[in-house]
């Protein structure tokens, strides 16, 4: 055991990983077209024609962005007959999402949820 460290906290190693994990994802997320299309999933379930529209954002760079999302784990599908939907599949993604919602949107998630 590493005595620099108190008991119950990470070591140097352990930060390292995290930190490293945390990256990763802030990396994913720092795309403004994925960032767009995490806020709207954090709504729910949405099918590829939804996020189009609300978005504006157009094939391909939609299907490229969702999958990157897709890629990494953010984002999990659902075939519907032809409509392939999305959601949120990345509890790290939804608590990021959900303070970056309170710092620039003036909101909750739920309560953004609540007025759509």
């Amino acid at each position: 055991m590493n005595d620099d460290f108190p008991a119950g906290l990470p070591g140097p190693d352990q930060m390292r990983a995290a930190a490293e994990s945390a990256c990763a994802l802030l990396k994913v997320m720092s795309n403004p077209d994925r960032l767009l299309l995490l806020c709207e999933l954090s709504q729910g379930e949405r099918c590829v024609s939804d996020l189009e529209a609300r978005l504006d954002i157009h094939q391909p760079t939609l299907s490229q962005q969702l999958g990157v999302l897709r890629d990494n784990a953010l984002v999990r599908t659902r075939r519907e007959g032809k409509a392939i939907h999305y959601s949120l599949d990345s509890a790290a993604a939804i608590a990021v999402m959900g303070v970056l919602y309170e710092q620039f949107c003036g909101a909750t998630v739920k309560e953004a949820r609540d007025a759509d």
